[in-house]
């Protein structure tokens, strides 16, 4: 009997993003560096994404994707991007990361700031 819980689909990479990993990576000298995506406390609306490169991941984290392109997310982290997916945008004010978070119930205007609902 179903217990009336929905759960979120896991975090997931575009391929689009996993290669623009791959890319910035490589253009750093450091071809099996990998994306750290955290979540942290702060921003204009409560949290925020702060994206930096790796060499390695932590034992506890999530590794998204193998080889070039892999993405590192923390375990507190990632409870607050259960459902989202990391894409690359490219758009006429600029390339970025982008996150969709279905647990964003908010966000800033410069797309790195959330709060959850």
């Amino acid at each position: 009997m179903p217990d009336g819980t929905a759960t979120l689909p896991a975090f997931r990479v575009t391929d689009r993003a996993a290669a623009q990993v791959a890319d910035i990576a490589a253009r750093e000298g450091r071809p099996g560096a990998g994306l750290r995506l955290a979540v942290e406390a702060g921003g204009c609306s409560g949290f925020q994404y702060k994206f930096g490169l790796e060499d390695a991941p932590a034992e506890d984290d999530l590794v998204v994707g193998d080889g070039a392109g892999r993405v590192f997310v923390d375990p507190v982290s990632l409870d607050l991007l259960a459902g989202a997916e990391l894409d690359w945008a490219e758009e006429l004010i600029g390339a970025h990361f982008a996150i969709r978070n279905p647990q964003a119930v908010s966000a800033c205007g410069c797309g790195t700031s959330f709060s959850v609902g």
